[in-house]
């Protein structure tokens, strides 16, 4: 059986990127040394589905092209997410994705993530 331990992120500047991914998430900076910082959610020590901590670790070439893998987050207000997003360091990104319920957005060195629309419905008065 296999446990899902971390993402990891290649990073010339971990302790920067993990700045924006600390403030983006509300995560825990649990570790950091030369060769990287851990980020880790407060929910991973609950009760229920215990989330792979965010590793992102020291390398020294700059990320070149698309991201073969990307992050997916379910906020409750995307529109208000994006923006804060925005507001952190992300910017908004063209991939092709057209007309789309989810937004695209970059983190400060250029990772690709999506911010999904919110599966919470209104009623309608």
């Amino acid at each position: 059986m296999l446990r899902f331990e971390a993402i990891c992120i290649d990073s010339p500047d971990p302790a920067g990127l993990a700045s924006f991914w600390e403030a983006a998430l509300a995560w825990k900076r649990v570790d950091e040394d030369d060769d990287g910082v851990l980020l880790r959610s407060p929910d991973s020590t609950g009760a229920g589905r215990p989330l792979p901590d965010l590793l992102i670790l020291k390398v020294d070439d700059l990320r070149s092209v698309k991201n073969r893998l990307h992050l997916d987050f379910r906020p409750d207000d995307q529109a208000a997410e994006v923006s804060r997003l925005i507001g952190l360091g992300a910017q908004r990104v063209d991939i092709g994705q057209g007309e789309a319920t989810w937004v695209v957005l970059a983190d400060p060195e250029g990772n690709e993530f999506c911010v999904l629309r919110a599966l919470t419905s209104h009623p309608q008065g």
